[in-house]
């Protein structure tokens, strides 16, 4: 089974007609192949070239990347590019010569902070589109399953759920133990493996380096390069503080959090939701769940989407900035939410245009005249007019 990523293509579409190159980015086994294969299908070129660079016949291929490239026409795709950065100064050449008879789509599971050093000659000839695994609108708001299961495709699409289980059990070694190695990043694959089974206990937290350090047996400017690794490669997101101008004590460490449910819980040994419920982790789960699904909702990229705490105890999960305007999401595992001192705090303290608070329940209702109460399966109105287009 395949699932068409319709608003997926239309962007990296829309990327082409700015950018003679595009780069989607995002962890491996998220699907980037397939919707280069969905785009490939739609016949927009008269020419496709493929190279996959975990093919040995391909990467002989392209030993000579000046020759083997420079009479294409049409769409050159090629993925896994962290594999050969050397391509990023050819693939400017090419361009440069080209009369726009070229388009290049490039594929990589590293983010651009990664690669950015090998990529800085392509400035200005390379629009980014970030891609994550399914989202509510993809799997036609199969809420428990996405949930439980997360968001890579063969890990959703498995017949039950042992078999999705052991394929993320299965996803977390390769990855520890071949893609890592395959950036040339030298960590042991155990002592990586242990520092994000801490992380599964800060889930939803702050970072603690200085205590996650002493527990690996480290030092805490090790524990932020594990974590910024971890990041770049799409496994967390570090949700940043919000600063302003305030006489309060802010907090200013980031919060962690698996970007991906599924992994999450397979780091945890859940294996279905029966034993999700039951976990005292579900409401941290839920949580990061809802968190993720907003921000790729919201088309908020990484430096636009943060949280807000005072160290006296008011705090929102999620705040953004849009049309000028605050705005901010609180997310509750509860279901009748009432409005709290905290978010009377944000409302006030943070001038927020409106607050919503995202919960498990199926009917939305106001709180008050600027806080409403959203299902999570409502994410398509969700600020629909209040907001207005993304930005992205």
């Amino acid at each position: 089974m395949e699932i068409q990523r319709t608003k997926e293509l239309q962007q990296v579409t829309e990327k082409f007609q700015i950018t003679p190159i595009v780069a989607i980015l995002g962890p491996r086994q998220c699907g980037k192949t397939t919707l280069a294969r969905q785009l490939m299908a739609q016949g927009r070129w008269s020419s496709i070239d493929f190279f996959d660079l975990e093919n040995p016949t391909d990467l002989a291929r392209l030993d000579n990347p000046m020759l083997a490239l420079k009479e294409k026409k049409g769409l050159v795709v090629i993925d896994e590019i962290q594999r050969r950065a050397d391509l990023f100064p050819v693939l400017r050449v090419l361009v440069d010569r080209q009369k726009r008879e070229t388009d290049y789509l490039i594929l990589g599971s590293a983010s651009r902070d990664l690669i950015r050093q090998s990529s800085e000659s392509l400035a200005g000839r390379m629009s980014y589109f970030e891609l994550s695994g399914f989202s509510l609108n993809d799997v036609a708001m199969q809420l428990k399953r996405l949930w439980n299961r997360g968001s890579f495709p063969l890990a959703y699409l498995a017949k039950n759920d042992g078999i999705s289980f052991q394929w993320r059990q299965d996803f977390i070694q390769t990855f520890l133990e071949r893609d890592i190695p395959n950036l040339g990043i030298h960590i042991p694959a155990k002592t990586l493996h242990r520092f994000w089974m801490m992380l599964a206990h800060y889930h939803g937290q702050i970072f603690a380096a200085s205590s996650i350090s002493r527990s690996l047996g480290s030092d805490e400017k090790t524990a932020r390069k594990y974590l910024d690794l971890l990041t770049d490669t799409f496994m967390l997101r570090q949700l940043q503080p919000w600063f302003y101008n305030t006489k309060k004590r802010l907090v200013k460490r980031p919060k962690v959090y698996f970007r991906d449910s599924g992994l999450f819980h397979a780091l945890l040994s859940i294996q279905d939701y029966q034993q999700l419920e039951k976990h005292p982790q579900m409401g941290a789960s839920w949580e990061g769940f809802v968190l993720e699904q907003i921000i790729r909702h919201l088309g908020l990229r990484q430096e636009e989407a943060f949280f807000w705490g005072v160290h006296t105890g008011p705090g929102l999960d999620l705040l953004f900035q849009r049309n000028g305007k605050m705005w901010g999401i609180e997310v509750k595992f509860n279901e009748a939410p009432l409005l709290t001192k905290s978010m009377q705090s944000a409302l006030e303290e943070l001038s927020l245009q409106h607050l919503w608070i995202v919960y498990p329940g199926e009917k939305s209702y106001l709180l008050h005249s600027s806080v409403t109460v959203v299902p999570l399966q409502d994410l398509k109105n969700l600020a629909k007019d209040l907001i207005g287009p993304s930005s992205t």
